[in-house]
């Protein structure tokens, strides 16, 4: 009775401490005096407010927080370079995003939560520059905090960072992260499951040398000359594509309103789609070699009778932003250039696979493929299907995937989530996976793309209220659409 007691009372007063706001027990500067372990506090000042505008990111816009913080720059061993935002009113809780692509810069999403009480961090996994791998050429140190341990150390050191400001620890931890960022989240959950309590694994990039192979097939079709880099499958064809795939699978779901509802019903016959005469290319019609190119997409990448990677599902092809600039990229000014698949699978395969930057992907077999790519995957993926232990420490993870996106498939996302289902047939009480009609890569498209995955997350960890259905939404036009959408494999 008595060990029931005070068990009832340490959950007491953690929903307590979660309930209420704290302030900082120190002044910010003094943490620039801070002594951790192989961490240097490199800036610790405090500010009333900010307006941060990120010009080397656009895309997170201008980010404006109206209330009082401490801002920390640090850096941790060689070159792990970090910033964390704390408020001086905090709502006791600590959230971390990931990083995009190759990272490179310190990439913190979540500044603006700090006006609603949290502790934001982020980091650049440990080198600069994000447009290629060079970063990572012979250089095992980067390598690794890349793939394994800039996120797991950040968080370490950030919860410390937050023990000495506030006199406290954080109630509650949480990681919400896309692309690279939900592999990020992956590899936490699989590998460090004591960092968070929460996470948010969005169209997650969590086998790299499988998703570079594949992505090296489909670019070997699509830039047959590589002194050239000429694309042979054109906005033309994407247009007809798409028109062909929405006429024969637009209806599956009932209502043909350009979005198909679960493109794995869709049974596509290339044999409808128009042949270029003669083999002459034309912007009516499709050779031999550009329906090649693109069934390659389509299907699965096979090595030794082994699955690498599945194909990408049909829908969005002539989207913006979708296989143009992903997949094919003819350039949106006629310009020729490289698409953003053969930017990362040759990137990936020089720099973190075989440390030659002289490797040519033409040329290049698959034909030993698993030994090739052994080290790489060692440090890079997060592909077990076992969660026991972020289980056991009542760990709750979303998994969110577009069915429209064209950097990486929703096909290897829901691969990997009937795996965890496979190990564990208790694995909705803590893992779950949404799949976001008309989607592309962790947002756009013509599909509900806004969700509130911070406070889904937060609600199934602090309320245990599992999200048995989500509501996303799209602003189009100066009209909110809502769709409500359940966790797979319900529709």
């Amino acid at each position: 009775m008595r060990k029931f007691h005070i068990s009832f009372a340490l959950v007491l007063f953690a929903c307590l401490a979660s309930a209420q706001n704290v302030k900082p027990c120190k002044p910010c500067e003094e943490l620039k005096k801070l002594q951790l372990p192989d961490v240097a506090i490199l800036v610790a000042e405090a500010n009333a407010g900010d307006t941060i505008s990120n010009p080397n990111e656009p895309w997170r816009g201008t980010v404006v927080i109206k209330k009082p913080f401490c801002r920390i720059l640090g850096r941790i061993s060689k070159e792990i370079n970090f910033e964390i935002l704390l408020p001086e009113e905090s709502n006791t809780r600590f959230l971390m995003s990931g990083g995009g692509g190759f990272v490179g810069t310190i990439q913190n999403d979540f500044q603006r939560k700090v006006d609603e009480g949290f502790a934001t961090a982020g980091t650049d996994t440990g080198h600069e520059g994000g447009a290629d791998a060079k970063w990572a050429y012979n250089n095992m140190e980067r390598q690794l905090n890349f793939g394994r341990l800039a996120i797991h150390r950040t968080a370490v050191v950030s919860k410390a960072i937050m023990q000495n400001y506030y006199c406290a620890g954080p109630s509650k931890s949480y990681f919400v992260g896309c692309s690279r960022g939900g592999g990020q989240a992956m590899v936490e959950a699989q590998y460090y499951p004591e960092d968070f309590d929460g996470i948010v694994a969005g169209a997650p990039a969590f086998a790299w040398p499988a998703i570079a192979a594949k992505f090296l097939q489909h670019s070997q079709l699509n830039y047959p000359d590589p002194k050239e880099l000429t694309p042979i499958v054109t906005k033309e064809n994407l247009k007809l594509l798409h028109k062909e795939v929405l006429t024969q699978c637009d209806q599956l779901d009932g209502s043909a309103d350009g979005i198909l509802n679960n493109p794995g019903k869709c049974r596509f016959d290339f044999s409808k789609l128009p042949m270029c005469p003669n083999e002459n290319p034309g912007s009516t019609c499709f050779t031999k070699a550009q329906i090649a190119a693109i069934k390659s997409i389509y299907s699965p990448l096979v090595v030794n009778g082994d699955q690498i990677y599945p194909g990408f599902p049909f829908g969005g092809e002539a989207e913006d932003n979708s296989w143009d600039p992903w997949i094919t990229a003819p350039g949106s000014t006629g310009q020729k250039e490289p698409s953003l698949h053969y930017m990362f699978s040759t990137n990936i395969f020089k720099y973190l696979v075989f440390n030659d930057s002289t490797f040519n992907y033409s040329r290049y077999d698959f034909k030993n493929f698993a030994t090739e790519t052994a080290y790489a995957s060692s440090y890079l993926d997060a592909t077990s299907t076992d969660y026991s232990e972020f289980k056991k420490r009542k760990g709750r993870i979303i998994f969110f995937h577009g069915w429209n996106d064209a950097a990486l498939s929703a096909n290897a996302t829901i691969e990997h989530y009937n795996g965890i289902l496979k190990n564990d047939k208790d694995a909705q009480s803590y893992a779950r996976l949404f799949l976001l009609p008309g989607v592309l890569h962790c947002g756009g498209g013509p599909g509900c793309d806004n969700v509130d995955w911070i406070s889904l997350i937060i609600d199934w960890v602090e309320k245990m209220k599992a999200p048995d259905q989500i509501v996303a939404s799209k602003m189009a036009g100066g009209k909110t659409t809502t769709k409500n959408i359940f966790p797979y494999p319900k529709e």
